[in-house]
């Protein structure tokens, strides 16, 4: 029996993610605030606590601001099960020299937030270096790219793992939690080209001897 996976978040992540999960056989709904009718996606919708209720696994794709806010309302869904976080903590505040601003600090993440405000459930980071056009499949001409991890919990990260790998990525484990302070910044560098020259099509590429 698939395993099922709700989606939070309607935007061009989540709905990607989304079609994509589905594709491979996983049984997928979409979460969204008032579970209104979601361009591209003909799948089952409802409000984000019914569907994380009936999740096993947890993709949050909503914008980074108010990922904490949501998560901590889910926080009774959550727990316990595996978490894919996607989510940039990127500020109102406009890019410099197409350099994009954050709301936290060097010493702290996004993700870290987030696993402290629901510390039972398993929260792993993925898919937010890169852009949603090139999540599922990616095809570039020098191979696989990198799909940057972390997480505390082992199991949880072999569960991304492997759905990683059916998407047709590398991928590089960076460790605990701790690394989404040098995972999330992957998303200023990945955003330059495309702020500066609309250059949106490339990924990263872990090199190794």
């Amino acid at each position: 029996m698939s395993k099922q996976i709700g989606v939070l978040g309607t935007g061009a992540v989540g709905v990607t993610l989304a079609k994509g999960l589905r594709d491979l056989g996983y049984e997928v709904e979409v979460g969204s605030r008032s579970a209104h009718e979601i361009d591209n996606w003909d799948g089952v919708v409802d409000v984000f606590g019914a569907v994380a209720a009936r999740a096993e696994i947890v993709v949050l794709a909503v914008k980074g601001s108010a990922a904490q806010e949501l998560v901590k309302s889910l926080s009774e869904h959550l727990a316990n099960k595996t978490i894919i976080d996607t989510t940039n903590p990127i500020s109102e505040v406009p890019p410099e020299n197409g350099v994009l601003n954050f709301f936290t600090s060097l010493n702290s993440s996004l993700m870290e937030q987030l696993q402290d405000t629901v510390p039972s459930a398993n929260f792993v980071k993925a898919f937010n270096c890169v852009g949603a056009a090139s999540m599922v499949n990616p095809n570039f001409r020098e191979g696989k790219p990198t799909m940057f991890i972390c997480g505390n919990n082992n199991e949880a990260k072999q569960t991304v793992k492997e759905i990683l790998e059916q998407f047709n990525w590398e991928i590089a484990d960076m460790g605990e939690a701790t690394a989404a302070r040098a995972i999330e910044p992957l998303c200023m560098l990945w955003c330059i080209p495309g702020i500066l020259h609309n250059d949106w099509s490339h990924a990263f590429k872990l090199l190794q001897s």
